[in-house]
């Protein structure tokens, strides 16, 4: 679990992160936004490739916000973390949270919810959720994404 602390607004080549956000649908929006931007200036991704990316940290950052807190009165915390290995090629995105797990059998099934988790799967080279009592982490990669030249 990533621990909270007062938002930071890290982002090089290296990393992105967003750490102590609100856990609203405005700040998911906001953030994906930003790693949006972050993708464009510092790697070469082609533009479905580029969607993939910020389609399923989207649906992380979402389900931290609508999910995680619900049985609590007040908003809490979600942090992104992102990182790129040069040596591998890869990029790595940490969204954590320090709710609850909703277990599926909690919400009636609705033909429109319950589809964040396959589609970060079916987006993401590596899925990895883990829950505990203390949130929730999940863990995204993604293989051969390089660096803009001169970047």
């Amino acid at each position: 679990m990533i621990d909270s602390m007062p938002a930071a607004d890290v982002a090089n080549a290296e990393r992105f992160e967003r750490l102590g956000l609100a856990a609203t649908l405005q700040a998911a929006a906001r953030t994906r936004d930003e790693f949006a931007d972050w993708l464009r200036q510092f790697f070469e991704l082609d533009p479905i490739r580029l969607s993939d990316l910020v389609l399923a940290i989207n649906e992380a950052l979402a389900n931290s916000a609508e999910f995680a807190y619900g049985a609590t009165d007040g908003v809490g915390t979600m942090d992104l973390l992102a990182w790129h290995d040069p040596g591998e090629s890869s990029i790595t995105v940490l969204v954590a949270d320090h709710g609850e797990w909703r277990m599926a059998d909690t919400a009636p099934a609705t033909r429109s919810r319950g589809r964040g988790i396959p589609l970060m799967r079916a987006l993401s080279d590596r899925t990895a959720i883990e829950t505990s009592t203390h949130g929730t982490q999940v863990k995204l990669a993604w293989e051969n994404v390089g660096r803009r030249s001169g970047r």
